[in-house]
């Protein structure tokens, strides 16, 4: 349940700022919680502040899953990309569309899961779109309509291939200028201790909080704000 509890974290810190969540996809786990998640956050600078929270997050516990109560390491990656309009991308050789040719998209129909009204799990209104050349795939079934979970589908598509892209041209540009790249310290980019102790600190930033349960209710903005500066000491250097 290490996803839902990110979900709800997310969300908590998008309503303390006023932000509006949409939800695009949710699969629930093979026992509990979820084993992924999508949704889509609108405010100013939701993307700029949330880019600070890219990368695995990592959970140590108590196991509620175990009878014997048994200490318990559990990752969750987290992945960040801005929502392209394609009317706003227009002109540029670099857009989502120029990156996206319909001949290299496969698209899927299926029922929706889940609670809802009479459309769900009767009529296959949830599309799975997956661009063939990266194997990068996106799913919508937050829409009754098929057309419009479609849409969803292929914006959000659009919108990973473009961040997918940039990457690219960030590396070739570093390689070019021959700089080393600044490591992360391991995987993980945050640790989330509740057992034997608590702490919440990010590896990156050094930014820490023993107010472990504050953090997990949407308390984000420390630790946001550290990652900020981090980020633009970095861009100072180079």
């Amino acid at each position: 349940d290490w996803s839902q509890m990110l979900e709800r974290m997310y969300v908590r810190w998008a309503e303390r700022r006023g932000f509006r969540v949409a939800f695009v996809d949710r699969s629930p786990g093979e026992e509990a919680g979820l084993k992924s998640t999508s949704f889509q956050v609108e405010g100013a600078f939701a993307f700029g502040y949330l880019s600070s929270e890219k990368g695995t997050h990592r959970l140590v516990r108590q196991s509620p899953f175990n009878a014997k109560a048994a200490r318990q390491t559990s990752f969750a990656a987290v992945d960040i990309v801005p929502v392209i309009d394609a009317s706003s991308s227009s002109g540029s050789g670099s857009d989502g569309n120029a990156l996206m040719d319909e001949r290299d998209l496969e698209v899927t129909t299926m029922r929706s899961g889940g609670k809802g009204g009479q459309n769900v799990n009767k009529v296959e209104s949830a599309v799975r779109v997956k661009h063939l050349p990266t194997g990068i795939a996106v799913k919508c079934s937050r829409e009754r309509s098929q057309a419009m979970n479609k849409q969803r589908a292929l914006t959000l598509l659009r919108s990973k291939l473009l961040a997918l892209e940039r990457e690219r041209q960030e590396r070739e540009l570093r390689e070019i200028r021959g700089e080393v790249v600044v490591a992360d310290f391991g995987q993980q980019i945050r640790n989330y201790v509740l057992h034997p102790y608590k702490m919440v600190k990010d590896v990156r930033t050094a930014c820490e909080t023993s107010a472990v349960d504050r953090v997990l209710d949407g308390d984000l903005d420390a630790f946001i704000e550290a990652f900020l500066n981090y980020r633009a000491g970095l861009n100072q250097q180079q």
